[in-house]
Formats: structure tokens, sequence, C-alpha cells
């Protein structure tokens, strides 16, 4: 944990004990100081006061650039977002205007082309006349036709990479999770009134006198003194950032139900925001794992071919037929 985060479990349990949020704690703090320290009186007129502002100035512009960084982050994502979608509101026009273009046929064109669309209409109806043929052949079960071993039965990844639960969501990236936990309450929520608790290896989050709606062991290990929570009208917030940044997360905590990670298709201008040494490592990760889905070797499997082809073409007078290699 860093120098900042230092005293992070002790303060999260303090501002537990203060229903009315920041002011009640700052009053605390400033209790102790008045009754236990001479921070007040102690110096000149006004210096403690300059301290405060020094310190709390500090820290603001220190939350400001991390704001700024995470505003400008997401703008360059929808900038990125909305030339997409230009490029293929641009192709679908396109291709709009071809289809729509008439080209005048003959009679005999006419003729020929309306067979040629009957000859394939035709031959598009045997298979399925062959396989009610076939007596005892159950039909295909298109939905695992690509499920690898040992998947079956996990959740499909939402479009966050994450999971839909019947009282949560959340969403990845490599980096960080954002967990979502909406409250349906007659009343708008403050933040006296629910309990949000983030350890390194755990969180807990409900209404104050309600069972908790999330009480277990996460998936694994988060940097506390990067994670924080606001309310969103009555849905608690949660963003907090991995300390492993090359896995993706298969569930939020122990007992939630895993998803396909297999299934997860990260958008290629999140690969922008790594290092190079990451991002080079990532995209060997999503080769590799295409190459296996497609049944071809990885990139340390062809390298290992390349290799042996390169000796076997150097050494012709060896004989290598009954040689098998692994």
């Amino acid at each position: 944990m860093s120098e900042d985060g230092k005293f992070d479990s002790i303060l999260f349990g303090m501002a537990e004990q203060h229903t009315e949020g920041v002011p009640e704690m700052l009053g605390t703090i400033a209790s102790f100081l008045n009754r236990k320290t001479d921070f007040f009186v102690g110096g000149n007129e006004g210096d403690w006061e300059k301290l405060t502002l020094k310190i709390f100035r500090a820290e603001a512009k220190k939350a400001q650039e991390v704001a700024d960084k995470k505003r400008k982050q997401r703008e360059a994502e929808e900038k990125r977002r909305q030339e997409v979608l230009r490029k293929k509101r641009e192709e679908e026009e396109e291709a709009q205007n071809k289809s729509a273009s008439v080209t005048e046929l003959t009679d005999e064109e006419a003729e020929k082309l309306q067979k040629e669309l009957d000859a394939k209409k035709n031959k598009d109806k045997e298979p399925e006349a062959g396989k009610e043929a076939k007596d005892g052949e159950k039909p295909e079960n298109t939905d695992n036709d690509d499920v690898e071993p040992g998947d079956e039965g996990k959740l499909k990844p939402n479009r966050g990479n994450g999971c839909d639960l019947d009282r949560y969501g959340w969403t990845q990236t490599l980096q960080e999770i954002e967990l979502k936990v909406p409250f349906d309450v007659k009343f708008t929520l403050k933040a006296k009134d629910v309990v949000v608790n983030m350890q390194r290896k755990s969180l807990k989050v409900g209404l104050k006198g309600h069972p908790p709606v999330i009480d277990g062991e996460l998936h694994c290990e988060i940097k506390i003194e990067d994670s924080l929570w606001h309310l969103d009208k009555n849905t608690v917030v949660i963003t907090f950032e991995k300390i492993n940044q090359m896995n993706w997360w298969d569930r939020l905590v122990a007992t939630d139900p895993p998803i396909n990670t297999r299934k997860i298709n990260p958008e290629s201008s999140k690969l922008s925001d790594l290092d190079s040494s990451t991002r080079s490592m990532v995209e060997k990760m999503m080769y590799d794992q295409k190459q296996k889905e497609m049944g071809l070797p990885t990139s340390d499997e062809q390298k290992k071919q390349d290799v042996l082809k390169k000796f076997m073409e150097q050494h012709p007078e060896m004989d290598f037929s009954n040689c098998k290699f692994n």
C-alpha cells in the first residue's frame, strides 16, 4: 500500500461512524486537534488556517488532475466510438446506394437469373431434407458449437466484459472494475443510508439495517487507495483498480456464477491505454487464444516448429520419419 493510503482502513472505519458525512468527520478531526494538541493556538494568528488551506488545496489539485485525466479518457473513447459509428453509417449508406441502383435486364437475362435463384433455393432445402431422413440422428446444438471443454454452463459476458446479475451488475477492463448496485426504495438515498466496506480482498455493500446485497471474498485483490464510490440517484457505483492487471476476472465475488472469459472481446481502443510491454503481451495472449480456437499452433508452438523445420533443412542427411515431436 502507498504512503498516502497507509491509514485508509482506519479512516474508512471512522467514516462509517459519521452518519452525517464529510462535514461531521472533519468536525471530529478538528475537535481532536483542539482538545489534544496546540494546533490552533501554538503558532502565530492565522497559521493553522494557512496550513489547512495549503494541505487541502494540494489534495484538491491531485483530485482535479485525476478527474481531468479520466474525463479526457472518456472524451477520447467517445470520439473513437463516434468515428466508428460514422464509418459504419457511411458503409451502410454506400451499400444501400449500390443496392438501389437499378439495372435493366432483357427478357432472356431475367429468365436466366430467375432459374439460378430457383436452383439455389432448391439446393438450400436439400440438406434440411437429408437431416430429417436420417433416423436416430440428433440435431446440432448450435449454442455449444464454440464452447471449449470445461466452459460448459458458464455465463456469456455482458457488453462490458462483466456480468449482469439479479441485484447488481459489473463491467471490467484489464485495469479496473466498475460495479453498480441499484436499490429499489421509495426515498432518495444518502451516503448515511448505505454500507460500503471495501478491503483488499473482500467487499460488503448494502442498506443499513438490512442484509447486505454483497458480502464476500473478491475474485482477486484490489488497490484500496485507488478505490472510490458514489451515489447515482439510488444506485451505488463503485470503481476499484485491479492489482493484477494481466488477467480478466470470471466473477466479482467467490459466490457468483462464472463467466466465460474466452468470450471476452476487449475494444482495440483499450489496448492503446497500456504501455508498450503490457500491450504486446496482451496482443500475444489474444492471438494465441484465437489460434487455439481455430485449432492452429500458438505463437510459441509456431516458433518451435520453425526452429525444427530450419534444423531439418540444415541436416537433410538425417532421417526424421520415425521421430515423434510434441
